[in-house]
């Protein structure tokens, strides 16, 4: 047993944290979970919709502008405060703890995308067989209006009334859809098994913390970028390729006129830079104080953009490929979401030479990417509850034990989404629990709390203290004006555009399951002011008074630099 390893262990058993074991352990785990399915399905798809080569402008711009800002405020807090998402803020501004309770809210939402990782498990297990299920009609689930891999390439885009061999797999075998959610019905074994086979795997990867996490993410954050680079010289060389990469970079210049474009380029950079669910915080946590998270900022967010790109290459050559086969254009093989990542995808890797070796690489990679993601988040859970209740869930037994208490829990109450209705309850829990509402509110409180109640200047000091370089002006301004202007428009635009959600385009919820929906949503939203009115309301003096009490962080974080940043008088003169 080395020295390191007996002072981390010795670090357990005190009742302290511990750390990352090493700089690329933590790097491979937070650039695992940025780097996740959203880049795969969710990128190249809203590039294609949203003009082409003409999104990467939306894109490109509010990366710069709220996305790189955002991302350095998160890990900032974290690395300063060393604690999870909810007491960090008794650390900065005990006003604003609701914002952690909020990302609590918004993180458990987050544990349903597991079920995708179930999915991507069970096609790779059908991906063995030697006749792809998915490829023809011959099984007992297909329908007499089932159209086979073989006879859809000599049909008509505008032939009606036929499925594909793929949809009907999809649809049929995998969720054997009910008619709604009124309609659970039984549970789907198959899919229930896979389910908890990745529950198993999240428990043995988060269950020593971040000492057994970043062992694993040396498999799972790496072999992603392997299958990415096969897929890609893959589907650079298959005919039809180069139309299909032309579609998804054509830039329509005229669709940047469109707000909606801009929203869903914003929305994007939220998703995939995993902002504003906590979990950057939480790993950054773990560094050292004089870790560079600065420098650390902009590689994470560079290595997350550049890698959704390239996704884009991998898909649309592929799907450029598939259309040419069946004899169609681009837009009407391509479908967001499920639709692309089990639906399309399947079935052009069908039409390949060697389709098994080509599916289980695709699926490899897609459980791989959501594999991370997914333990990342549950352990950002984990260990903000445990900051909240140290003494009773800090040492090694009891860790283990609540890891394995929330693991179970979980698996138990996602038994309802592998149920004959549970897409519809996945898709509800999708739209509203995790929707743009909850995360441009937290995100707006988050540059309050920072930029204006603790101050933008103190924070820059802070940093500069952390990693011997001072960050730009310009971060100042976007926490303070530029990012919470743009998440008030996007706001109001949510208001204005709603609809309801409908699956597949025909299905319209009842009207409890909406009720539900937006319960969840102003779950997260409402901690916020409720906490801040709670607190005020428990608090002892004058109105004044307690506003300064909490508006002060409640104790000097790390023990470092308390008269230096003036934490004294921390709270701005402008709000007491």
């Amino acid at each position: 047993m080395t020295r390191e390893r007996r002072r981390r262990e010795n670090q357990m058993k005190d009742g302290n944290r511990g750390q990352w074991a090493n700089k690329t352990e933590y790097f491979l785990v937070v650039a695992g979970n940025v780097v996740s399915l959203g880049n795969v399905w969710r990128f190249p798809y809203l590039c294609y919709k949203n003009g082409g080569g003409a999104f990467l402008v939306p894109y490109g711009l509010l990366a710069v502008v709220c996305g790189i800002p955002l991302f350095l405020l998160e890990s900032s807090v974290g690395q300063y405060t060393q604690e999870g998402f909810i007491t960090c803020w008794r650390k900065l501004c005990p006003l604003a703890q609701g914002i952690g309770f909020g990302q609590l809210i918004i993180s458990l939402c987050f544990f349903i995308y597991i079920l995708i990782e179930a999915w991507a498990l069970l096609y790779l297990v059908f991906s063995f067989r030697s006749q792809l299920p998915w490829a023809s009609c011959e099984n007992t689930w297909n329908t007499a209006q089932c159209l086979s891999l073989q006879t859809s390439t000599n049909v008509t885009a505008n032939q009606t009334n036929t499925t594909s061999a793929a949809i009907e797999f999809w649809e049929r075998r995998v969720l054997a859809m009910s008619g709604g959610i009124e309609e659970l019905g039984s549970v789907r074994w198959d899919l229930a098994l896979c389910l908890l086979a990745c529950w198993v795997f999240c428990y043995f990867s988060i269950w020593k913390g971040v000492r057994s996490s970043g062992k694993v993410a040396y498999i799972t954050a790496t072999f992603p970028y392997v299958m990415l680079m096969v897929l890609l010289i893959r589907g650079l060389t298959l005919p039809g390729a180069w139309q299909g990469v032309y579609y998804y970079l054509y830039p329509d210049l005229n669709r940047l006129a469109n707000l909606k474009v801009w929203i869903e380029a914003g929305s994007q950079i939220f998703f995939s830079y995993s902002l504003t669910i906590g979990a950057l915080s939480v790993l950054c946590s773990y560094n050292e104080y004089n870790n560079n998270c600065y420098k650390d900022c902009f590689w994470f967010c560079l290595l997350n953009s550049e890698t959704s790109f390239v996704a884009g290459l991998v898909v649309f050559s592929v799907l450029g490929f598939m259309a040419q086969k069946q004899g169609v254009t681009v837009d009407t093989v391509v479908e967001s979401g499920p639709g692309l990542a089990f639906i399309a995808y399947p079935q052009a890797t069908a039409m390949m030479p060697l389709p098994q070796f080509w599916t289980v690489c695709f699926f490899l990679m897609l459980i791989l990417l959501t594999v991370d993601t997914h333990f990342v988040i549950v352990e950002s859970f984990i260990t903000t509850v445990i900051d909240l209740f140290p003494k009773l869930l800090r040492a090694p037994l009891k860790h283990k034990i609540f890891v394995l208490i929330i693991c179970l829990s979980s698996f138990l109450i996602q038994l309802t989404l592998v149920t004959e209705g549970g897409i519809y309850v996945f898709q509800l829990i999708d739209f509203y629990g995790s929707t743009r509402v909850c995360q441009n509110f937290i995100a707006l409180s988050q540059c309050v709390a920072v930029g204006w109640i603790f101050g933008a200047d103190h924070f820059l000091n802070i940093i500069e203290d952390m990693t011997g370089q001072r960050p730009s002006v310009f971060f100042k301004l976007c926490w303070k004006y530029i990012i919470p202007l743009l998440l008030l428009i996007s706001f109001i635009l949510y208001l204005v555009d709603y609809k309801h959600l409908r699956v597949n385009n025909w299905y319209v919820y009842p009207d409890w399951a909406y009720a539900l929906g937006w319960t969840m949503t102003l779950s997260s939203v409402l901690m916020v002011p409720l906490w801040a009115a709670g607190q005020m309301c428990l608090t002892p003096g004058t109105f004044r008074q307690r506003l300064s009490v909490l508006c002060r962080p409640a104790e000097n974080p790390t023990g470092r630099g308390g008269d230096k940043f003036g934490t004294e008088d921390i709270c701005s003169d402008s709000l007491v």
